[in-house]
Order: C-alpha cells, then sequence, then structure tokens
C-alpha cells in the first residue's frame, strides 16, 4: 500500500507538471482530491487492516493529501500570475489619451432657490427652524385662528391620516406656532420655516398636491407693518435685482390682520408689461401680513404687548419666475432634460 501512496504521489506531480490553463488544474484537484477520486479509494482500502497498520498508512495518506494540496495552490498561483502578465503585455495604457468625460451633477432648482432664501434672510438676522410634516389639527388650524367649522379649512383640502387629529400639514406656518409655544420667556422671534407641504390639489402646470413652502415669522415689541415692507424689499431685490419695486394689495389670510398679497415689479420688461407678467407689470410672489392678535394669544403673548409679521413664500413659484420654468411638474418627474439644461444655464459642464 506504501508502494501505491508512492506511485500515485508520482502520477500527480507529472500531471500537474503538464498543466497549462486554470480550468485545466480545477480539473485536476476534482480528479484526485475529489471523493470519487483516487486518493479517497486508498482511504475505503483501510478497513482490511490492524489498528497498528491504520495509523501508519492514515499518516501516509494525509500526507499526500497536503502535499498534493499545496502542490495545487502553488501551480494556481503560477498560472493566475502567467495570465496576469500576458494580459498587462497585451493591454497597454496609452496615458495621452484623454480621460473619461464624467456628468458633473448640480444643485436641484428647488434646493438652489431654498439655499438662496436661507442665506438672504440669514444674513437679516433670522434662524431657519423645521417641524414634523404629519401635524396635528391642533397647530396647523387651531393655534393659527382657524378653528373646526372655519371656511378657510375646506380651501386647503387637507390629507387626513388619523380622523381629524393628524394630517399631513397644508402649511409651513404650525412650525412658527410650536415656536412661539416653546419659547418661554416670551422675547423677540426671527425665524423662517422652510419644507414640504400638502393639499388635495389635482395637479397641472402651475398646482401640485405636494409644494414647498418658505414662510417667516417676526415677534417682538412695536413690530409694524413699515418692517414688513423694508424686509420684504430687501428679500425681493435680493433674489431678482436690485432694481425691483414691490406692490402690497389688501388680501384675507385668517392667521394675519390686515393682510396683503405682495408682487415684485416685472424682472423681465422692468414694468413695460410681457408675457411673464401678463401685460400687467407686476408679478405676485407671497402672502404676507401682521399677526393676527387671536394667534398671539394662542401661544401665550399679550397682543396689548407684542406684535409681528408674517409672510409665506413659494419656492416652486419663485424658481419657476426665476429660472423661466412653466411647468411645476418639472420638478419632480426626475427629467434629466430639464436637470441638465438648468446645470448649462447655471454654467454647468
Amino acid at each position: 500500500m506504501k508502494e501505491q501512496v508512492r506511485n500515485l504521489k508520482q502520477e500527480i506531480l507529472e500531471k500537474v507538471k503538464a498543466i497549462k490553463t486554470i480550468k485545466e488544474l480545477g480539473e485536476l484537484k476534482v480528479e484526485y482530491l475529489g471523493k470519487k477520486g483516487p486518493i479517497h479509494a486508498l482511504t475505503n482500502q483501510m478497513k482490511d487492516l490492524s489498528i497498528e497498520e491504520k495509523k501508519e498508512f492514515g499518516k501516509e495518506i494525509n500526507l499526500l493529501k497536503t502535499e498534493t494540496t499545496l502542490l495545487l495552490e502553488e501551480m494556481k498561483e503560477r498560472l493566475e500570475e502567467e495570465a496576469l502578465n500576458q494580459k498587462l503585455e497585451q493591454e497597454k495604457i496609452d496615458t495621452s489619451l484623454p480621460g473619461t468625460e464624467f456628468f458633473v451633477g448640480c444643485d436641484h432648482p428647488l434646493e438652489r432657490i431654498r439655499t438662496e432664501i436661507e442665506e438672504i434672510f440669514i444674513s437679516m438676522g433670522y434662524d431657519v427652524v423645521e417641524g414634523p410634516e404629519v401635524e396635528s389639527d391642533l397647530y396647523n388650524f387651531e393655534k393659527l385662528n382657524l378653528p373646526k367649522g372655519h371656511p378657510a379649512r375646506d380651501a386647503q383640502d387637507s390629507f387626513y391620516i388619523e380622523d381629524d387629529a393628524y394630517l399631513l400639514r397644508t402649511q409651513t406656518s404650525p412650525v412658527q406656532a410650536r415656536t412661539m409655544e416653546a419659547n418661554q420667556e416670551k422675547g423677540p422671534i426671527r425665524i423662517i420655516c422652510p419644507g414640504k407641504t400638502y393639499r388635495r390639489d389635482s395637479d397641472d402646470a402651475t398646482h401640485s398636491h405636494q409644494f414647498s413652502q418658505i414662510e417667516g415669522l417676526v415677534i417682538g415689541k412695536d413690530i409694524s407693518l413699515a418692517d414688513l415692507k423694508g424686509t420684504l424689499e430687501v428679500f425681493a431685490r435680493k433674489m431678482f435685482g436690485e432694481e425691483r419695486s414691490l406692490r402690497f394689495r389688501p388680501s384675507f389670510f385668517p392667521f394675519t390682520e390686515p393682510s396683503f398679497e405682495v408682487d415684485v415689479s416685472c424682472f423681465k420688461c422692468g414694468g413695460k408689461g410681457c408675457s411673464i407678467c401678463k401685460d400687467t407689470g407686476w408679478i405676485e410672489i407671497l402672502g404676507s401680513g401682521a399677526v393676527h392678535p387671536n394667534v398671539l394669544k394662542n401661544s401665550g403673548y399679550d397682543p396689548e404687548v407684542y406684535t409681528g409679521f408674517a409672510f409665506g413664500i413659494g419656492q416652486e413659484r419663485v424658481a419657476m419666475l426665476k429660472y423661466g420654468i412653466t411647468d411645476i411638474r418639472s420638478f419632480y418627474t426626475n427629467d434629466m432634460r430639464m436637470l441638465n439644461d438648468f446645470n448649462r444655464m447655471e454654467g454647468g459642464e
């Protein structure tokens, strides 16, 4: 049996020397180390041997397995190295050729508008505050002077989640209510609240069931509409150009009194009239007003001592006006053609 081991060892050695490919090496490994191979067959012959012979012969077989495995591993490393060298020899790289051109991304138009608006108001001393998108009816409506049954609730047509208690917020104003309530010292507040909002609206070129708002709030002593006008003039000129003028039109919002729609002089035609401003010379950009006394009371502020103003900016509307985008749905369809055009317009590659 020792002679069988020696002969098998020599046979394996000769076959390994003749191997040329990794595939042949794998086949040889299965042939000799597999369960149907000759080494395993020698192990089966041990059942007829004595205990002493089993020990001696078992040692010889284990040594053969080990040596065969090492021999095959060494041959595998040699073949892999030869294959790699051959590949490197055939695949020479011309370092003078230009590199692969990669697409350079850019901020989404809405993200860029949000960042720009935040930077404008931060430069005026505002803090940026965010809040939950799933909001309670208490903060979304009641604390903002919209009690149950108020007709203005119907205009916002909400996505309720749990009976009439929780809903997807219809505006970012609940963040203002939460901030006022949390301001235990009842000191001055100067914040903007960016975020997504949701309303039951039919999607078309100018409407979406999901849109983004940035609302602002200032609370303090002796805050007047003159402060609101000055703040919005700074915003409009930094966002749309230094030559812009503002126009305030009386309106109605439950949480402000008095309330105003705010128009900016058309930055396309300079007020002469064009397709963007519908030949009026003015473009509506936001709603605003003095904080309603009931809103102050609901958050623990004395309206005889404290006053304030609030405003709401639609990110999509500002982006559409500034970048000439005609369909609000373009922001949400992930159309690479629109994003590429925007990137080129902003000086990207």
